[in-house]
């Protein structure tokens, strides 16, 4: 009964850490990443929901770990 409670929440933690990891704006690289980049860190960009999003993944990531590592041990 707990194994299923805890494979249930690990499930959520999994979805919403795919959702937050997909809402994040992606990093640019290359020759294109570096004029745009430069650009950006001129006119500033909006960092905020990007933070947001990196804690709330940090938070689901450390979760989603410690729930599998009970799962593994049960």
């Amino acid at each position: 009964m707990l194994k299923t409670i805890l494979l249930v929440f690990q499930v959520i933690f999994s979805l919403g850490l795919i959702a937050t990891i997909l809402l994040q704006s992606g990093r640019s690289a290359g020759l294109s990443g570096v004029i745009a980049g430069g650009a950006q860190s001129l006119l500033g960009k909006k960092k905020g929901i990007d933070e947001f999003l990196n804690r709330i993944s940090t938070v689901l990531a450390v979760g989603f770990l410690l729930l599998t590592l009970m799962v593994a041990i049960l």
